[in-house]
């Protein structure tokens, strides 16, 4: 019997996975494709999903495979210089294809002890007091204590569990490939230049390989099953329709589409089965946030889940998950909308963008949607309080070092600057570093495992207070 099981081993699973693993847990993974996708949906990583690899000591890894890039215009693709003092150590974008992303999480899950069994469907689940029951298509029949279902937009898992998906289905469908393109470059450049004046929902790039490119283009229709992929002769088509030529694309490596469907859960817990990533939400692609939006549910359920699993956790801290999630993927659906409507060709929708994109000159506006996309600018509501509390803590420079480099582990940490302070009691799940930092101005801070402040200040017995409405009881 698995702790829990993990429904689907995308970069949500895997890294919910590996964070579990982190604590201890005994994790199963279940994915039902036999073999990785070759589609590259995603192709970059947001500031705070960069923060979390950071935190995990995983960034390096991903330097290596990935291009910086500037974070400027990704809201709505209005052109607009990258913000200046953004509230993070990485103010850059990470280009790097999902394929990539998923190999690599893929990989440290394993590293961690992981189990990832590929080619297992889940068709049924049945949960009681003690656990959850899961049947799959081969005919096995599982148990777990938990489960959480990361099985994409069409999840099994939130069907079974009979939890409401509301919102709006696709109006806009969108042909996506990789494939190799015979028209000189500049030729390329000419035609994507004229069509994107109009249609922004179009693009070529960039290169995948030598002669491969990724190629964009709007669908005729909406599609009645967006899971069977567009023919190669629906693909060029598209393309003389929209751009008057195609090209002369060939070869194409795959294809898929996409939609602009706007869907949020109603609950992303129902007991002991719970949901994260596009199982819990599902938005436009528009600023790239989808990825970056489930690695972020999966830090921030990792470690409650674990000591939820482990027997220490709070009275609510679980669902504190739900409460804590579901509205920032909400703002992520409005803001996609809204960027959805400002990408349209027609006059009104343009007259707001020319307007938008004189207001993106003035640095707050420009500085407040970007950390809205990288989601750097989230803050949990966690009561009254000192400025910080609620929000994530950059990774700042300690005399000893970073403070990201102290939080490998996954646990809490009291960074505390006056050295009278203490966390006996709690030393099993929180570590005590005293030091100091130009970049902070409180006397000391208390962090959970995803590195958002809880507690702000200097006094040992207010910090009691707060310790145990985050990491539990004193052993």
């Amino acid at each position: 019997m698995s702790d829990v099981i993990v429904v689907g081993g995308g970069p949500t699973g895997v890294m919910l996975a590996a964070e579990l693993r982190l604590h201890g847990v005994e994790v199963l993974v279940l994915e039902r494709e036999p073999v990785p996708t070759r589609v590259v949906r995603s192709l970059g990583l947001h500031a705070r999903s960069i923060e979390v690899l950071d935190q995990r000591g995983l960034l390096e890894r991903f330097l290596a495979h990935g291009t910086r890039y500037p974070v400027g215009g990704f809201f709505a693709a209005i052109p607009a210089p990258s913000p200046e003092r953004l509230d993070t150590a990485h103010p850059y974008v990470l280009g790097i294809p999902q394929t990539v992303t998923d190999r690599l999480l893929t990989e440290h899950a394993v590293e961690v002890g992981v189990e990832i069994r590929r080619g297992c469907e889940l068709v049924g689940l049945v949960q009681d007091a003690d656990g959850v029951t899961v049947d799959l298509a081969d005919g096995t029949r599982l148990r777990c204590g938990y489960l959480v279902g990361c099985d994409g937009g069409r999840s099994t898992v939130r069907g079974l569990l009979g939890v409401g998906f509301p919102g709006e289905p696709s109006t806009a469908d969108t042909l996506l490939g990789e494939m190799e393109v015979a028209a000189p470059p500049e030729t390329v450049a000419a035609v994507v230049a004229e069509v994107r004046r109009t249609q922004l929902r179009f693009g070529v790039g960039p290169p995948v390989a030598d002669g491969v490119f990724r190629v964009v283009v709007p669908a005729a229709d909406v599609a009645g099953d967006r899971t069977v992929p567009p023919t190669f002769e629906e693909f060029t088509a598209q393309l003389r329709a929209v751009a008057g030529t195609d090209l002369g694309v060939h070869s194409p490596r795959w294809l898929s589409r996409f939609g602009d469907a706007t869907r949020l859960a109603e609950r992303y817990r129902s007991g002991r089965v719970l949901l994260a990533g596009d199982a819990a939400h599902v938005h436009p692609p528009v600023g790239g946030q989808g990825l970056n939006l489930g690695l972020q549910d999966a830090f921030n359920l990792g470690w409650k889940l674990a000591a939820e699993v482990d027997g220490w956790a709070p009275e609510g801290l679980l669902d504190s998950y739900h409460t804590e999630r579901r509205p920032v993927a909400a703002d992520v659906l409005s803001n996609t909308r809204a960027q959805m409507q400002l990408m349209a060709p027609e006059p009104g929708p343009q007259a707001v963008r020319a307007l938008l994109a004189e207001l993106l000159t003035y640095e707050d506006v420009n500085r407040h949607l970007i950390e809205k996309v990288t989601a750097i600018g989230v803050r949990y509501d966690l009561g009254e309080g000192h400025a910080l509390l609620g929000r994530r803590l950059r990774d700042i420079a300690l005399e000893g070092g970073r403070l990201y480099r102290l939080m490998h582990d996954g646990r809490g940490l009291l960074l505390d600057q006056t050295g009278r302070l203490s966390v006996a009691g709690w030393t099993d799940r929180v570590d005590h570093v005293v030091d100091t930092s130009e970049e902070l101005d409180v006397p000391a801070v208390l962090l959970r495992p995803d590195g958002h402040v809880v507690w702000v200040g200097e006094d040992q017995r207010d910090l009691l207070d707060r310790l145990p409405a985050w990491f539990g009881a004193a052993a």
